[in-house]
């Protein structure tokens, strides 16, 4: 049985609150970093996190936000995305003092840690990787794709890539211009492409943000999750 742990935390003078979503027995495990979508931290990624503790790994559940955030109207939480997407350099800060915080958990395994992300939540993984820290994988659920105007790293951390290719906020040229971006970067990659399939795919509840292009599939939701765990398998056996 999974046990959740509120995690305060203070970036720049901001006050976030992560949850750690892991085991009772407090053993050390590989960990996913879970990022979510414009929405902030929500029942949605902490579902994924619990079924993931249920086949051996902890994860965690990333506040970039802030907690006064938790459960904010649609505009507030698309400002407050607009702001960190506005100043790549200082999300990217941001990132790595998350990336750190996970590292200095007693839970978590020793160079066993993923970045997932959702959406927003999927470019910022994709940032994670970009800026070279050694980490097993980063990996994007319907992410945005466009990089950050920041000097290339070589990127350690294997990269997956799930896609809608109705996506209208990542048309293909996006995609094929971040295949161009791995390879230059030296990564490890893969871009799972669904076709007939839009953006916000695994979430049941897309449909309640009311916007053009965003659309829950059942079939490239359990499509992309089988393939994840293929991933972490192929990871940590």
């Amino acid at each position: 049985m999974s046990k959740d742990r509120a995690i305060p935390h203070n970036f720049e003078g901001e006050n976030l609150e992560s949850v750690f979503v892991g085991r009772r027995d407090g053993q050390a495990r590989p960990t996913v970093i879970l990022i979510p979508t414009v929405m902030g931290v929500s029942d949605l990624e902490i579902g994924f996190g619990r079924q993931l503790v249920e086949l051996g790994y902890n994860s965690f559940v990333a506040d970039l936000f802030g907690k006064e955030f938790r459960g904010a109207e649609r505009d507030v939480c698309f400002g407050e995305m607009n702001r960190l997407r506005g100043d790549r350099a200082a999300l990217r800060r941001r990132l790595l003092h998350v990336l750190e915080l996970v590292r200095g958990l007693d839970e978590v395994s020793k160079g066993q840690i993923v970045a997932a992300g959702y959406c927003f939540g999927g470019q910022c993984a994709l940032d994670l990787a970009r800026t070279g820290e050694d980490f097993a994988a980063a990996v994007s659920f319907h992410g945005l794709f466009d990089p950050p105007d920041l000097p290339l790293q070589k990127i350690k951390a294997k990269v997956v890539a799930f896609h809608g290719w109705d996506d209208p906020m990542v048309p293909p040229d996006k995609v094929v211009a971040l295949g161009q971006e791995l390879t230059e970067a030296g990564s490890d990659w893969q871009i799972h492409a669904y076709g007939h399939v839009a953006h916000g795919f695994t979430n049941p509840r897309a449909a309640d943000l009311q916007i053009d292009g965003v659309a829950y599939n059942a079939l490239a939701a359990e499509r992309s999750w089988t393939s994840f765990i293929n991933l972490l398998e192929e990871l940590f056996g």
